[in-house]
């Protein structure tokens, strides 16, 4: 019993990372490729830190490490932006 609780919870954290990362894949693509203004980019990168924070509270910093360079690189390169800012 306790093993298949376990097994469930396990699938369960698994469905949240695959979601996790197709938003933030998805995000990304968006991001590159829709017409989007630099506002919005950032209301988008926003938007996936509070469903990953809804996904796996109490992880913002995970977020921030793992994340947060990520779109900070692709919106440097869609929006032509120096790093020295940074």
């Amino acid at each position: 019993m306790k093993a298949e609780i376990e097994q469930r919870e396990v699938r369960e954290e698994n469905r949240k990372i695959r979601y996790l990362r197709f938003l933030v894949d998805f995000s990304i693509l968006s991001i590159q490729l829709d017409d989007l203004s630099f506002e919005e980019a950032l209301d988008r990168v926003e938007n996936v830190k509070r469903a990953a924070c809804s996904l796996f509270p109490g992880k913002e910093e995970t977020f921030e490490l793992i994340y947060r360079p990520r779109f900070h690189r692709v919106i440097q390169e869609r929006f032509g932006l120096s790093s020295e800012g940074r």
